[in-house]
């Protein structure tokens, strides 16, 4: 399905759009209804419609400067299709200059959007299948051309081939990855497109039909390449079932040390499927320093599991295996070191995310223990990693309480005064970057309705005042507090109220005329 986007500052409008349209028809799908241009250039920044159908004449920013900014900003605009009345030709003029698709005039003329979305949906989808086909071919030349250079082919011409279609220096800093693990369970591309920019990893298959990465390391996570290995094993092994082999070679520069970083990674991946073993490991000439590595490794992630869980018995417990694993080498203190450092900054990260200090916990932490480069024995480091992550799980523990508190406090605050204009909790949650159904739990454990009970009640609460109060027309009371089908609107109202609005307002009048006459007979 394609995805299409409603623009129009009237919400009776949109409506009709929805569903007077037999959108699945025509291979479309409404990712969303924006009642601004504001809102709709967000919308589409957030969801890469392929289709925007949008009014003209909207306040702050028209459709016209919604075109043009989309063009500017996004290195693929969707196509456009604008809408407005006959009295704003000029403004077609100056669509067909923004290269729109197609203008069409109010009321749209059913058989003029079944030509357009029938043109539209055709010309989209040829335009995504030539964008697909030019990705396969370049991938199949940068597949060729890796092959050539793992098996030991060399050459100018192909030197200046894998410069200009890999994109690469002489100064490039590389490292491969290669998967054992046939077929991969996996989309390889969206997993890289999340740790890397599109043009600093190439992929491709070996003579044994292995998945292999060539990645410009100093560009992945702002260097930090074993984390985003250490994530791909974790989607590898929970897609397939069970653990995978990850290999990662050592790092390399320039075009000339692509077979050799292959060469590593493929030594890796032999031994340890000599041993039966599985898993994410990395290539560093010493397998007994591997071996102890990877012991290393796993004490230090079942040590920031348990910090992350905030248990501080789990903690204790994995915190003295953890420096077990390296106590009994005297030499490697400098190593442990290396580890903790890694440790703090991650434990720092996290507080930092959630808006906390993290140099308030570190500075207390070495007020007592004495800075990390200090420590001169195990037993001290103990005590010092102990404590950061004591402190830092009960510092993560308050800012998560306040944060929840403050979110959920200003998310009630925004529904009192919204009430009136669309709301959906989904949207609401994203606004707030909270998951949906957590937000909706603590709206309800907050006010004691669900988001959507207490959003009708706001609605039908504002209706009887203005049933009340005004001589507005049922219809327009209904648009006014956020209903554009009357139909739903009366049926809401009657469910809450158990009488028709009109009866309501008729009952408002008559006990008013009461009141009145009391007050003149007195």
């Amino acid at each position: 399905m394609l995805n299409v986007l409603l623009v129009d500052d009237e919400p009776w409008i949109l409506e009709g759009l929805k569903t007077m349209i037999a959108w699945e028809k025509y291979g479309f799908h409404i990712c969303g209804e924006a009642l601004s241009g504001t809102e709709a250039l967000r919308m589409i920044q957030d969801h890469r419609p392929e289709l925007v159908i949008t009014d003209i004449n909207m306040p702050n920013l028209s459709g016209l400067e919604l075109i043009e900014q989309c063009n500017r900003l996004l290195p693929k605009p969707p196509k456009f299709v604008v809408l407005s009345g006959y009295d704003d030709f000029d403004y077609a003029r100056s669509a067909m200059r923004q290269k729109v698709a197609e203008y069409l005039l109010k009321p749209v003329d059913d058989e003029d959007i079944d030509t357009l979305l029938i043109k539209l949906s055709k010309s989209i989808l040829n335009e995504i299948a030539s964008e697909q086909s030019q990705i396969k071919q370049q991938l199949f030349v940068v597949n060729n051309i890796i092959n050539r250079l793992i098996q030991g082919e060399s050459g100018e011409c192909l030197q200046q081939q894998a410069a200009s279609s890999m994109q690469l220096r002489e100064d490039s800093e590389l490292q491969c990855i290669l998967i054992d693990a046939s077929p991969i369970p996996l989309d390889m591309t969206a997993w890289a497109d999340t740790y890397f920019p599109q043009e600093v990893v190439h992929s491709f298959h070996d003579n044994f039909g292995r998945t292999g990465l060539l990645v410009q390391s100093s560009h992945s996570l702002d260097g930090r390449l074993g984390e985003a290995a250490l994530e791909l094993h974790k989607q590898l092994s929970i897609h397939a079932g069970e653990s995978v082999t990850v290999a990662v070679s050592d790092k390399g520069c320039g075009i000339g040390s692509i077979r050799e970083l292959y060469r590593q990674a493929d030594e890796v991946v032999r031994a340890k499927r000599s041993q039966g073993r599985k898993g994410l490991f990395y290539f560093c000439g010493d397998h007994k320093g591997q071996a102890r590595h990877e012991v290393h490794k796993e004490k230090f992630d079942q040590m920031f599991a348990a910090f992350a869980a905030g248990i501080s018995e789990l903690i204790d417990a994995s915190v003295k295996e953890f420096v077990t694993s390296f106590a009994c080498r005297l030499s490697d203190i400098e190593i442990a070191k290396a580890y903790v450092v890694n440790l703090e900054w991650m434990i720092c990260e996290r507080i930092a995310e959630l808006g906390g200090n993290p140099d308030t916990v570190m500075e207390e932490l070495q007020k007592q223990h004495g800075a990390l480069g200090e420590l001169a024995d195990y037993f001290v480091m103990e005590q010092y990693v102990q404590q950061l992550c004591l402190r830092g799980a009960s510092r993560l523990s308050e800012l998560k309480r306040e944060n929840e508190c403050n979110t959920i406090f200003h998310v009630i605050q925004y529904v009192d005064r919204e009430f009136r204009s669309k709301l959906q909790l989904q949207e609401l949650a994203r606004q707030f970057h909270m998951n949906a159904t957590y937000l909706g739990q603590l709206f309800k454990k907050n006010t004691g309705q669900s988001f959507n009970a207490y959003l009708n009640e706001k609605r039908i609460e504002e209706a009887k005042r203005l049933l009340k109060r005004t001589q507005m027309k049922i219809s327009d009371v209904a648009l006014q507090v956020g209903y554009p089908n009357t139909d739903y609107f009366i049926n809401k109202f009657k469910l809450s109220t158990g009488i028709l609005p009109s009866a309501y307002r008729q009952e408002a009048g008559n006990r008013a005329a009461l009141e009145a006459g009391g007050a003149t007979d007195a």
